[in-house]
């Protein structure tokens, strides 16, 4: 891979992360940080996305705060990449607008996650459908803004989840969309890299992805759980009366899905191979093993981001410090943006 290649990604504010956050994002970042692979890194806590649903403003920055401590807790080094608060970032909405303005409709309404709202309410998913009526725009434009964090830094590779592709395609085609439209090859469409874990999913209903909305606590791991926690969660997780230990989503998605777990914190690619690992235990026994490792993994965690929310302080200051370093690649990259559209680029 090129030493040239800039990824960027980003994850909502939603405190301190859940297992799944950990699993999906913020330890395949770490990963990339050390490989070497890749000249720049952006990181970003996306507050804005956070404003489709409207939040407490105190708690949406209390929340901003627990996720940046947490990720720099599980490692991802400020000086290494560029840790930073989207919102921070005033060019992000510049170029939001500028891409909405070239966005077909269309495009935005075949998105999953917005018909997904629409077909929650038992309409067509159209824009003309009653059911849109109530829906906020900015969940309909959330894709628009998405394009933006990436294009904004010419992004050559984005780590996404199953869930995310269709996201990135569009961000995609939107820059060669705005290529075609301008006459000017100004933004690379971007390449997906696909994170390596499995989605994981809830410790109450394995048929559904772990979540910090979800209102049951014991649904979920969080980065801040104590060691107890984490055992009680893991020993009440349900599982089946299938003898043996076997990788098998639709018919184990319990036994699945601890496996999936376990698999992703010993960096086994694939959760059928760590079944074999394991095959010769039964059900209790798995979930010791699995507690084991994310009692091992985490703890360590856990303390660090701890000792960084008691000195909040040098957090501030290390988003600071590497938010003026994303305004300084964003604005020089806005100035070649405006410059192409026609406006004033200062």
């Amino acid at each position: 891979m090129s030493k040239l290649a800039r990824v960027f990604s980003g994850i909502q504010p939603t405190g301190v992360p859940q297992l799944g956050n950990y699993l999906g994002s913020i330890k395949n970042w770490v990963a990339m940080q050390n490989s070497g692979q890749y000249s720049e890194l952006f990181y970003s806590v996306v507050d804005l996305h956070a404003l489709t649903v409207p939040r407490d403003p105190r708690i949406l920055r209390q929340e901003t705060m627990e996720m940046a401590a947490a990720i720099i807790a599980c490692g991802v080094d400020p000086k290494r990449s560029v840790l930073f608060r989207q919102s921070a970032v005033p060019a992000h909405t510049q170029l939001l607008w500028t891409l909405g303005c070239i966005t077909p409709v269309g495009w935005l309404n075949r998105m999953t996650q917005w018909k997904s709202k629409l077909q929650s309410q038992n309409e067509a998913a159209n824009l003309n459908a009653q059911a849109a009526q109530g829906l906020l725009t900015g969940l309909l434009t959330y894709p628009v803004l998405m394009a933006a964090d990436i294009l904004l830094y010419r992004a050559t590779h984005i780590p996404v989840g199953e869930d995310q592709v269709q996201h990135l395609e569009f961000a995609r085609d939107l820059a060669l969309h705005f290529n075609k439209t301008y006459g000017q090859k100004l933004f690379p469409p971007p390449q997906s890299i696909l994170t390596p874990s499995k989605r994981i999913m809830s410790l109450k209903d394995p048929l559904r992805k772990m979540s910090k909305s979800d209102p049951n606590e014991m649904s979920r791991i969080t980065l801040s759980d104590t060691d107890d926690d984490i055992r009680r969660k893991i020993k009440r997780a349900p599982t089946d009366a299938i003898s043996g230990i076997t990788f098998d989503p639709k018919e184990r998605p319990g036994v699945a899905n601890l496996l999936s777990i376990y698999a992703a914190l010993k960096d086994i690619a694939d959760p059928a191979v760590a079944a074999h690992t394991v095959e010769s235990m039964n059900n209790a026994q798995l979930k010791e093993a699995v507690a084991d490792a994310v009692v091992q993994t985490l703890g360590p965690i856990r303390d660090r981001m701890h000792r960084l929310l008691d000195d909040k302080v040098y957090v501030e200051q290390v988003l600071c410090d590497n938010e003026a370093k994303a305004r300084s690649v964003a604005e020089e990259s806005w100035r070649e943006i405006a410059k192409c559209v026609g406006l004033a680029g200062v």
